[in-house]
This record gives structure tokens, sequence and C-alpha cells, in this order.
């Protein structure tokens, strides 16, 4: 989709130093992608406290990998 916006220099400057995207359009998919990503996440958040795991379940042997 083709879009016309104005974008603060300064703040687009900062995002190039963060990213090491080689040009405006890569930068603006990556501020894109990590937004839904980062509203995904906290949209899980919101599970907290909400789901009930099996009896035995034991999350911190599966870090483990035992």
């Amino acid at each position: 989709m083709r879009t016309n916006i104005n974008l603060d220099n300064d703040l687009v400057a900062e995002a190039f130093q963060y990213t090491g995207a080689k040009t405006k359009k890569e930068l603006i998919h990556i501020a894109l992608k990590e937004l839904v990503e980062n509203r995904k996440r906290l949209n899980l958040l919101d599970l907290a406290g909400k789901i009930k795991f099996a009896e035995g379940y034991d999350h911190k042997a599966l870090r483990e990998g035992k």
C-alpha cells in the first residue's frame, strides 16, 4: 500500500541507529512488525491468572528439558 506521511527527522535518525535498516521503507516495516508483536504480547498478559494447568504440570521441568 502506498501512502505519504511526514516523519520526525530526529526520530527517524535514531530509529536507523537502533535497527540497522537501510531504507525508510525497511525502517517502517520493522517498526510495524515490532508494534504488532508487542501488542500481541500485551494481550497475552491479559490471560494472567485465567489459565488453569493440569495437575502435575511442571513448567520449570520443561524449561530445563527434563
